[in-house]
């Protein structure tokens, strides 16, 4: 099933860039021998309500033999729902959402299970200078820019192809050039893939045919007890990761990179989230909301180096026993608890109370762009994005 561009671009440059990002394929082959192999089924389609300009969203349904739903829509590339079993077998919703596509253009939605872009995460003061030339942005987290901008790619409704009898779908979107205030046409691509194995992998690409900042990734909130369960604090993180990157006071990095030893940011053990996060409280970031310095580059977006190079955070609920390892290519993991979740009511009319779910979201720094010092996020014509992450879920 395929559905128009949203401000498709035309003409032959386009056209090129288009048949380039096809042609690349996705970041990495999923093989059997290395994640369980790609759930053979057909994607179930179901309407998903209409947008406030009147076109119709779609959801799309992929599941592996063991049970296990992944429900997407077209609207934002996002995860809807994930149904994953505990150590008893019963299957829960384990991320935050709403019931149809009015939600996710909604006033509550907090980038709920979006892809976020074109630069995910802060770019300070909405403003940057590429090769000479200074580009101002939305200021829609004042004063930075923040995920995008006031629509920035969760809130825009995107090409969708399906995979014949395997449980995938691959979402496109032509951002145009001047669109929110970015340079350069992208063509962005991120594929969803449910596997056997309980993997959720995300695949991500984009080509460009100017110089721009590129920077994606997933915003699922994660509640391993159940969407809709009162808290988070009681999972277990770990995080391998030694540095973040501090911020000023608008939560802007500084440049620099400190050690988490002796600090709340500190997971490379196994910590219960709400162990320390009252230290937090009174601190800019109201509590978790922090970029960790995973590497000092991306690696390459292969399967093998980024399964070989172990995950790059473990949350676990000791109550229901589900794990979700995390893997991915990107030097950079922002943690953040739901500091600002108001109990506002998303799928089956559940409320998401404060710090109700997490978000481990791969990407890159955040303001790389205005950081020479940190790993690049500048995207230039004849170069393709890449970004690779997989979500593996266990029980304990």
């Amino acid at each position: 099933m395929k559905t128009p561009f949203q401000s498709a671009p035309s003409g032959a440059l386009a056209g090129a860039l288009l048949s380039a990002a096809l042609l690349s394929g996705s970041c990495a082959s999923v093989k059997p021998n290395q994640l369980g192999a790609t759930a053979p089924t057909q994607v179930e389609v179901r309407d998903f309500g209409r947008t406030s300009d009147g076109r119709t969203a779609h959801a799309y349904v992929l599941r592996n033999s063991a049970g296990v739903e992944a429900v997407l829509t077209d609207f934002g590339a996002t995860l809807v729902a994930l149904r994953v079993p505990d150590r008893n077998g019963v299957l829960a919703d384990v991320v935050l959402g709403f019931d149809d596509v009015a939600g996710y253009e909604g006033k509550d939605n907090q980038y709920f299970g979006c892809t976020a872009g074109r630069v995910a995460n802060r770019i300070a003061g909405g403003k940057f200078s590429l090769d000479g030339r200074v580009h101002q942005l939305a200021t829609n987290n004042a004063p930075n820019h923040l995920h995008g901008g006031d629509k920035g790619f969760g809130q825009k409704l995107w090409t969708t192809e399906l995979a014949r009898d395997e449980a995938r779908v691959h979402f496109s979107y032509a951002s145009p050039s001047g669109e929110e205030g970015y340079p350069g046409l992208v063509l962005a691509s991120v594929v969803y893939s449910l596997t056997e194995g309980n993997e959720l992998v995300l695949e991500y690409s984009a080509v460009t045919d100017a110089a721009t900042p590129v920077n994606l990734t997933h915003h699922s909130y994660f509640n391993l007890a159940g969407a809709g369960s009162p808290t988070v604090l009681d999972h277990v993180l770990q995080v391998n990761a030694t540095r973040t990157t501090p911020t000023d006071e608008t939560l802007i990095p500084t440049g620099e990179l400190a050690s988490v030893a002796g600090t709340p940011l500190d997971f490379r053990a196994p910590t219960r989230v709400g162990d320390r996060v009252a230290e937090l409280d009174a601190t800019a970031a109201i509590g978790y909301d922090h970029n960790y310095a995973v590497r000092d580059a991306a690696l390459v977006s292969d399967l093998a180096t980024v399964l070989g190079s172990g995950p790059v955070a473990v949350l676990s609920d000791p109550a229901s026993g589900r794990v979700l390892e995390l893997y991915s290519d990107q030097p950079g993991l922002q943690f953040y608890c739901g500091n600002f979740l108001f109990a506002q009511r998303g799928k089956g009319g559940a409320m998401y109370p404060h710090r109700s779910g997490c978000c481990l979201e791969t990407q890159g720094f955040p303001n790389a762009v205005n950081q020479p010092s940190f790993p690049n996020t500048v995207l230039r014509p004849g170069e393709t994005y890449r970004q690779l992450t997989v979500h593996r879920f266990l029980v304990d």
